[in-house]
């Protein structure tokens, strides 16, 4: 199972027990403190109604009744007011309160209600909680299920103490049906219910987010992870993703085990590869030391030490050329940018390498010279000319023409060298600007044909790489062109690194 989906249904788990448990509390709290609040109100319902009853119960003779009396009266006026009240949006139409009276024993002497069965005046209720607790000097209050709701009490009963002076001689009980207020407490399940859905609906929604996130960072260090590998092997180098926290500790832990690597392997590559490009020179030079040490004639000694001289050389270059590209391959941005004409830096390659050209009796000739502004360093891109205009120079056969292109296409600038040599061979192209490797150069009169160390092209694709830029080459039938791509500057100068 993926991590991303694992991820989700922990979530889904534990957001789902966590709602279920908190909607339950919720509900099961509901109709209890409901009936508390109700319970409350019936408190001070009650004992304001003692204090107004009890002159006219002072006043009953014994074994009477309060049905005739002006406190009887009130409240069954306050039972026939009509009334409309709209209360949170709910509707109340009609009022509820059902008021009994007992004497000091417990006898019924006023009722406002009736219970199936008949009248309760006269009836005995000095067993009934709220009546007996009272006479007791205690709080009074009792819950019945006189209409069945569900297994759940209907009706609350709170009474209070009618006292004369210090003596109780009555007991007033106010009842109210919890039925009148179950459509609030149906009404604040429901907004409850819904309410928690959606708590539950945004708390999946973010865990959701959450989950994409951390999965999409983590595929993100997986990528970086996969082209670390890659580019051991010779691959593109990517940057470290930027995250934050913990993640973003590992990114850039994974990059500085990137650069431990790539720098031990490194080492090991070029010290592999320099060995080996020395060893051809370095023979050279011990034969020709050894035939030195004999009598010789002058034009074989002069030969000899000639042949010395040119692979001292040929080492020195491959060692200037290794340095350049070990420092290019080392680099991770540009750091002085400018605006560069294209031609204009051309024109600083070509007076350092027309020596060699002449040299070999070439001709280096304009074929298009557009202005071509581009932003990069001025140092790396005549170092990476002169190693392109150096490679042409190599592969060109002595009084032959090497052409030069700069124009703009489009949004680019494009630096095109083709020299008229033997050219490269199609199996060959896709390994071009690898370090070290090379096809044969044309042979000299009465010599073999030499092979070049390749880094070069090497030099010049690394250049391009640090520039945004990009390098290819095309066979021009005869000998090879080589294309140099770079985005043309912006107006108004240097504005952003390329890389």
């Amino acid at each position: 199972m993926k991590l991303g989906l694992r991820l989700l249904l922990g979530f889904f788990l534990i957001t789902g027990i966590a709602a279920f448990f908190v909607l339950r509390v919720f509900s099961a709290e509901i109709r209890p403190s409901v009936a508390r609040v109700v319970e409350d109100m019936l408190v001070d319902t009650a004992n304001i109604l003692a204090e107004l009853v009890e002159d006219d119960l002072a006043a009953m003779p014994p074994g009477g009744t309060l049905e005739a009396s002006p406190f009887a009266q009130r409240v069954r006026d306050y039972a026939e007011r009509p009334v409309d009240a709209r209360i949170w949006g709910m509707s109340k139409q009609s009022l509820d309160y059902r008021v009994y009276v007992t004497d000091a024993q417990g006898r019924v002497v006023l009722d406002t209600g009736a219970r199936p069965g008949g009248v309760a005046v006269g009836q005995d209720y000095s067993r009934w909680r709220d009546v007996a607790l009272t006479l007791k000097g205690q709080y009074g209050a009792r819950a019945t299920r006189e209409v069945e709701m569900e297994g759940r009490p209907s009706v609350l009963y709170v009474a209070a103490p009618i006292r004369q002076g210090t003596h109780t001689i009555g007991v007033l009980t106010v009842a109210k049906p919890m039925s009148t207020v179950q459509k609030f407490i149906d009404r604040a399940e429901r907004e409850i219910l819904v309410k928690g859905l959606w708590l539950m609906g945004l708390s999946l929604g973010v865990g959701v987010l959450v989950t994409a996130w951390i999965v999409w960072s983590v595929r993100r260090l997986r990528h970086f992870a996969q082209h670390v590998e890659l580019g051991q092997r010779g691959g593109e180098r990517v940057q470290a993703p930027v995250l934050s926290g913990e993640l973003g500790d590992l990114a850039r832990a994974m990059e500085a085990m990137r650069d431990r690597l790539e720098g031990h392997e490194h080492v090991e590559d070029m010290v592999r590869a320099l060995t080996h490009e020395l060893k051809s020179p370095l023979a050279a030079i011990g034969g020709a030391a050894e035939l030195l040490h004999d009598d010789l004639p002058a034009a074989d000694r002069q030969a000899f030490a000639t042949q010395v001289q040119e692979q001292a050389a040929r080492m020195q270059r491959l060692v200037e050329r290794l340095l350049e590209l070990s420092k290019l391959e080392h680099r991770q941005r540009l750091e002085h940018l400018a605006v560069v004409d294209v031609a204009d830096s051309l024109d600083t390659a070509l007076a350092q390498a027309r020596g060699r050209a002449e040299q070999r009796g070439l001709t280096l000739q304009w074929q298009q010279r557009d202005t071509a502004p581009v932003l990069g360093e001025p140092e790396l891109m005549v170092l990476a000319m002169s190693n392109l205009l150096d490679n042409a120079i190599e592969f060109s056969a002595p009084g032959g023409r090497i052409d030069l292109t700069v124009r703009c296409d489009g949004p680019q600038a494009l630096l095109t060298v083709r020299d008229h040599g033997p050219g490269v061979p199609d199996y060959a192209l896709a390994r071009l600007g690898e370090r070290f490797y090379s096809t044969p150069r044309p042979a000299e009169a009465g010599e073999p044909p030499r092979k070049g160390s390749g880094l070069g092209l090497a030099i010049v694709r690394q250049v391009m790489q640090l520039h945004g830029g990009t390098v290819a080459w095309a066979p021009a039938e005869p000998g090879l062109a080589v294309i140099l791509r770079w985005p043309l500057a912006p107006p108004g100068g240097p504005s952003a690194n390329p890389r």
